[in-house]
């Protein structure tokens, strides 16, 4: 059972071989237990006697004092910590077995391992952060895009906080007045108060319902665009992914047919993140295997945010392109008339005929064209301005859940002024508003949610 009384420890910097392997002790024996298995190499540079945010060189020494690692200590003391508590980092060598021993000297000693994601936990316990900054910090070290990264540091730095705090501060203040004037109608009037609420309400309707609105754009910043790459054989689907990867990551032939299974990668083009699935090429065919794979191509079209559509352009368009286009449907789709180094067979007027998206003419081959897509790419998912601002993403699926409820709640209070409802009909929507919104910082949030939040975070952290 997890206790917070318990002094944790665990590799902060993973289980691997380095250069450099940081163990993070946190708890209130911290800096005593830490202390009984290191001797400095200067008198006085004691773990005991070190101030606040300083460091000593020493060794890390076993109960008989034989010397496991060199090693430098760094002290912090509570409540100016990750956590709010007495932290210790042991910064030793990054050998696998140095830092087993290291850690199975501290267990010895009374200190516990910690579990995923403990350290993090006690700094939201102990108040330093909000439940979405908790968050954001799993998503900072997630992040594989400049985008996403910035996006987890806003919101590890409070900007959700913030917001969410200022919308359940206008709501408490009024569901108090409300509590107020039904309790002590003498000293408080509701005369006309509807129409003021009412007023209120709208403008956080729509901040809640932007806020909402982000979170399409917050998912793919965070877990990139679902991008898949689709066409008959031999379009080129291979060369465009090489292309956008920037190396050979897909086996490229003048053999039509030679991708038989889906290719996943992540890139991040122009500061735009896509999660890109190239697909083996759709078309009738015989061929057991090479079936598979064009199943396993329409199932990945019909999970995409984006299809790249690749057309051949040096040769007609036949059933299997007919076949494709139709099963596209209305899902975002930029087509990529290839091979535009090759006379052209195809015009852009016969591809619009059937299917009519956004088409640009590429060369894999020859590596033109892919400024026009990439731009294209910005217009149709980031209203033509991707770049980090002042905007808050809504970027957990939790957290737009949360909002959405909060909404509802919002417009049923909204409903009832409309319909002259009494007042105590307003306070019970207003509560339910809050309580959705704190949900989202952490504010009544049932003990196993928190626990499987912070079971996803990755040791040490």
């Amino acid at each position: 059972m997890m206790s917070l009384s318990d002094t944790i420890a665990a590799v902060a910097t993973g289980m691997n071989q380095g250069g450099i392997g940081v163990i993070r002790v946190s708890g209130e024996h911290a800096i005593a237990l830490s202390d009984q298995i290191f001797i400095p190499k200067k008198s006085g540079k004691e773990i005991r006697n070190l101030a606040s945010y300083t460091a000593a060189y020493g060794n890390i020494v076993n109960e008989k004092e034989e010397i496991i690692d060199e090693a430098i200590v760094l002290v912090m003391k509570a409540p100016s910590t990750y956590t709010k508590e007495d932290v210790v980092e042991i910064d030793c060598h990054g050998g696998i077995h140095v830092m087993k021993q290291i850690l199975h000297l501290l267990l010895k000693k009374g200190v516990r391992l910690a579990e995923p994601g403990e350290f993090t936990k006690r700094a939201f316990l102990n108040g330093r952060i909000d439940l979405s900054q908790a968050e954001s910090v799993m998503d900072l070290i997630a992040a594989k895009s400049d985008l996403a990264a910035k996006t987890a540091v806003s919101q590890l730095k409070g900007s959700l906080k913030e917001k969410i705090e200022n919308i359940r501060n206008e709501l408490i203040h009024n569901l108090a007045f409300i509590e107020s004037a039904l309790d002590d109608p003498e000293h408080y009037s509701l005369d006309g108060f509807d129409v003021t609420l009412d007023e209120i309400l709208q403008h956080v309707e729509e901040e809640i319902g932007h806020l909402i609105m982000t979170a399409e754009d917050g998912k793919m910043m965070k877990e990139g665009i679902k991008t898949v790459i689709l066409g008959k054989p031999n379009a080129g689907k291979s060369s465009v992914l090489n292309v956008l990867m920037g190396k050979e990551r897909a086996i490229v032939t003048d053999i039509a047919g030679t991708t038989r299974d889906t290719l996943e990668e992540f890139i991040s083009i122009q500061g735009i993140p896509l999660n890109i699935v190239d697909t083996a090429g759709i078309r009738e065919t015989d061929d057991v295997v090479e079936k598979i794979g064009v199943d396993k191509s329409l199932e990945a079209m019909n999970q995409a945010d984006l299809i790249l559509y690749i057309v051949d352009s040096s040769v007609p368009l036949d059933e299997n392109d007919f076949q494709i286009m139709e099963s596209i449907g209305e899902k975002h789709v930029i087509i990529l008339q290839n091979k535009s180094d090759l006379s052209s067979v195809v015009t852009r007027e016969e591809i619009l005929s059937h299917l009519n998206k956004p088409l640009i003419d590429i060369s894999a081959k020859e590596k033109t064209g892919f400024e026009e897509f990439y731009k294209q790419l910005n217009d149709m998912f980031f209203h033509g301005h991707l770049s980090y601002n002042d905007e808050i993403y809504i970027t957990n699926m939790r957290h737009k859940e949360a909002l959405e409820n909060a909404l509802s709640s919002i417009q049923l209070v909204r409903q009832s002024i409309a319909d002259s409802m009494p007042e105590d009909f307003y306070s019970i929507d207003l509560m339910t508003a809050y309580e959705r919104l704190g949900y989202i910082i952490g504010e009544a949030v049932e003990d196993d949610l928190v626990d499987t939040i912070f079971k996803e975070f990755c040791m040490g952290k």
